[in-house]
């Protein structure tokens, strides 16, 4: 029966969220499988499909999403050619995990937890100690490093395990917070060109009988988030990195096995009313909100104290049918962040936690001018932000 045109929207449903594979497929569960077969103690191999090896290097593209290598195959013609290998050979891809955004995958990937126990659980999120937002890409304003993520890293286990391990990105990289908590261990190698890079990453690998390299490349997100993905110049900067990952491939020294993925996929926004909702102009959506952290398609809310369920139910009433809106329990409940948060960590989730499911963002055009003008964007858990490659090649 169709719904009276008088009928209250429904909100959609929490249970049609699409939850990542914590613990069997996500990028969380990447270096634990490496490392675990190379022998390095208190890891298992956690996504059973990998085969093990003694040289492991993960090329993490930021912002190459499954979906845009499937889309491209004239402008990615060598990473497109290895998608049957991805995971393992089932041709399946990984999960990037919740918020689907660089700085939480980062440390996803580095110390190999989900968001709710390495606890950066967004773009911006509000430090409960001292109740301003903390940007977990830029680290600002200044938070301890190892107080905001106490965790070791994989790199760090491995190379006190005796496994050859380094990070080869660029210099600038070197000394960043992000850096730090998420990806450090062993030896940092600052390399300004996309072809320096693979060299070297090919070089260290082949350093040591057991070796873990990770190297990155970011530009295919900054041309998306300026340009967008239907942009000349994204595609140029597909079509570079297909040419550095051919490179790194060629060069691969024996026993060695190299993984390609990315943090997150990315989706184009157009620049309308209806496709972006002006958090700044929209007095109902901004009652009793004290903070908005997260980012426009993965928003934390934080209310004011004694306003929650308020916030929640004005926010599911004007947003419910474009996006998943969940309090902070439920969103955890659903196993968004993980299976388990930290103590430390539930304060950093919004109140209300917001996730886009249709082609939609939240802005914030005074707070967040440069945020706001991006073209593609990602954070929500949709196929086309969610998926990542795990594309193999072996030596």
């Amino acid at each position: 029966m169709a719904q009276p045109a008088w009928q209250d929207p429904v909100p959609l449903s929490l249970d049609t969220a699409p939850v990542p594979e914590y613990g069997s497929g996500s990028l969380a569960d990447l270096l634990p499988t490496l490392v675990a077969g190379q022998e390095v103690p208190g890891f298992t191999a956690a996504i059973p499909e990998l085969t093990p090896a003694d040289r492991n290097c993960v090329f993490l593209i930021d912002g190459l999403g499954w979906e845009q290598i499937i889309a491209h195959p004239d402008e990615a013609p060598f990473l497109h050619s290895l998608l049957p290998t991805s995971r393992g050979g089932t041709g399946r891809p990984l999960t990037a995990g919740f918020p689907s955004t660089t700085a939480t995958s980062l440390a996803s990937v580095g110390t190999g937890l989900p968001p709710g126990e390495h606890g950066l659980p967004g773009y911006t999120a509000r430090n409960p100690e001292t109740g301003e937002l903390m940007n977990q890409l830029r680290w600002r304003p200044w938070t301890a490093p190892k107080v905001w993520q106490p965790y070791p890293t994989v790199f760090q286990l491995a190379d006190a395990a005796g496994v050859h391990t380094a990070q080869v990105s660029a210099p600038t990289f070197e000394q960043t917070p992000l850096t730090k908590v998420a990806l450090s261990g062993g030896s940092f190698l600052g390399r300004l060109s996309g072809e320096d890079r693979m060299d070297v990453a090919a070089q260290r690998l082949a350093a040591g009988d057991r070796s873990l390299v990770y190297t990155y490349y970011s530009e295919v997100d900054g041309k998306g988030h300026r340009f967008g993905t239907d942009s000349d110049a994204w595609r140029g900067q597909l079509m570079y990195v297909d040419g550095l990952a051919r490179r790194l491939a060629e060069q691969l020294p024996p026993r060695s096995a190299l993984y390609i993925t990315a943090d997150h996929g990315m989706i184009d926004i157009p620049f309308d009313e209806q496709s972006r909702i002006d958090f700044d102009e929209d007095w109902e959506l901004r009652a009793g909100v004290a903070l908005l952290g997260g980012e426009g398609r993965a928003r934390h809310v934080y209310a004011v104290p004694g306003a929650e369920a308020d916030v929640l139910t004005v926010w599911r009433e004007v947003l419910g049918e474009q996006f998943w809106v969940a309090s902070r329990d439920e969103a955890i409940a659903a196993g968004w962040f993980g299976p388990t948060i930290d103590e430390r960590v539930y304060g950093r989730i919004g109140d209300v936690v917001a996730a886009a499911q249709d082609d939609v963002i939240i802005t914030a055009s005074v707070n967040e001018p440069h945020e706001s003008a991006m073209a593609g964007v990602h954070g929500s858990l949709t196929s086309v932000e969610q998926l990542v490659p795990l594309l193999e090649v072996r030596s």
